[in-house]
């Protein structure tokens, strides 16, 4: 902590109460960006004065847990009033607003209501209520998310393929570079200014790679508490979007924006520790744990309920069409990326398992709140996983729900994703991807109008 009272990654000092209005004055702050995230994992919020910051009570209706993607809202049997909730400013969270035109900070806000108690439904409570299970039992869970986003050419046209930008010669490259450094080059000014704004707002990215897409990219964040990694994931969506429209482009993190090309996805790494922090998935002698395998097994018995979770939307699906690009099993390996399910080859305090099976379109909070629910349940019960496999999983038996209303179907009647979640989180989170795919299937696609419009 510097002598001010910050933290070196310039956050405030959790432990003063008094803490925004000096911050603010010391880096002259103009503005205040207080918000939640939705079910979306976008912010829902308010814009005020820095000067009028915590001068008086902060509300949003609670139905902004409520609204699908699109912005219509469901109704939610549980808040019939429309009732307001009240917003307490979590100080650990505030940061600097780095692209901002005058002075900003932002900070994330927690959910109550009039008695005190939590909203239930909110993505960042729901999370908690899974670590509190991991507290009960002195584990602290450690997660390491990696995230793949495309970079597109702008335009307003909906009807219109998106295609990658021009690099530094005015060329489109449509090929695939895995990993290549002369591609990434291409877009070094607006690599540059990611790591820059990361930076400034103590969002703890690693390496940076050019994935098997056009233009398309994965970053890794350091591990950490999963509440602060979900935080930087929602802040570094943000970021990168504001980055990419500075260098005149736009970003997605849409699990399948290009028809031929690899789908994007949200790795997440997770182990246990105990309270001496101890890697409780090995063993002091170093080798695997039953926990660990238990782990394993929770994941494997229970991802099928949460898949919703994990792809939360029509064109998530999409992305498993090609399993060469997305695992769409359920198997387990050591350094196999042809799994759903990677053990990375690493040390015993480093043994970590790699949930492969999420696209960067989930929301962050809830795709660590379920990895770590089902990971959890599988420990508690002792759960046993299946064999490792040996070789490639490609080909191996579809172990993924093919389509969205199979997913909503087994989530609402998942039992323990309604006592690991909550139940009326997992009611309303049902109704809210119901209310989206009835959405889209109001929509005439263009192969309906050209292959089935004359032909049937």
């Amino acid at each position: 902590m510097r002598a001010d009272g910050t933290q070196p990654n310039d956050r405030c000092n959790v432990n003063e109460a008094d803490v925004f209005q000096p911050w603010f004055r010391e880096r002259g702050i103009e503005d205040v960006e207080a918000f939640v995230p939705d079910m979306a994992g976008t912010a829902r919020g308010k814009v005020l004065p820095a000067p009028k910051f915590g001068t008086g009570p902060m509300k949003l209706p609670e139905a902004v847990f409520s609204q699908t993607v699109s912005g219509e809202y469901i109704a939610n049997k549980n808040n019939v009033e429309d009732r307001d909730m009240l917003l307490v400013p979590d100080a650990s969270t505030l940061r600097p607003v780095p692209w901002a035109q005058d002075p900003a900070a932002s900070v994330f806000l927690d959910c109550y209501r009039r008695d005190g108690s939590s909203v239930d439904i909110s993505p960042r409570h729901v999370l908690r209520k899974v670590l509190a299970k991991y507290a009960e039992k002195g584990w602290t869970p450690v997660a390491a998310p990696e995230v793949e986003f495309y970079l597109i050419s702008p335009h307003s046209d909906p009807n219109v393929d998106v295609e990658p930008p021009e690099g530094r010669l005015g060329w489109t490259d449509g090929a695939r570079h895995p990993y290549s450094i002369d591609q990434m080059n291409d877009f070094d000014p607006f690599i540059n200014t990611v790591y820059k704004y990361c930076e400034e707002q103590g969002i703890h990215v690693d390496a940076l790679s050019q994935e098997a897409g056009p233009a398309q990219f994965e970053i890794n964040f350091l591990h950490g508490n999963p509440i602060d990694l979900a935080d930087q994931v929602f802040l570094f969506k943000r970021t990168i979007r504001e980055a990419a429209i500075e260098h005149e482009m736009h970003a997605t993190f849409l699990a399948k924006p290009m028809a031929e090309d690899a789908g994007s996805a949200l790795h997440i790494h997770q182990s246990v520790v105990d309270r001496e922090g101890n890697n409780i998935f090995s063993n002091p002698d170093g080798t695997p744990s039953k926990l660990f395998y238990g782990f394993l097994g929770g994941l494997q018995t229970y991802i099928p309920g949460a898949m919703l979770i994990f792809a939360p939307y029509v064109n998530s699906y999409k992305r498993f069409l090609n399993p060469w690009d997305s695992p769409v099993n359920l198997a387990w390996a050591i350094d196999n990326r042809t799994v759903g399910l990677r053990v990375p080859d690493s040390g015993p305090d480093a043994r970590r398992i790699e949930n492969r099976l999420a696209g960067s379109d989930v929301n962050p909070y809830l795709a660590l709140a379920a990895t770590l629910a089902c990971g959890y349940l599988g420990m508690i019960e002792e759960l046993e996983p299946t064999e490792a496999i040996e070789g490639s999983a490609y080909g191996t038996e579809f172990g993924l729900h093919r389509h969205i209303l199979s997913a909503i179907e087994a989530f609402g009647k998942s039992a323990p994703m309604r006592s690991m979640l909550g139940d009326d989180f997992v009611s309303v989170y049902c109704a809210l991807k119901d209310a989206e795919y009835m959405e889209f299937q109001e929509i005439i696609s263009p192969w309906e109008r050209e292959i089935l419009m004359f032909n049937v």
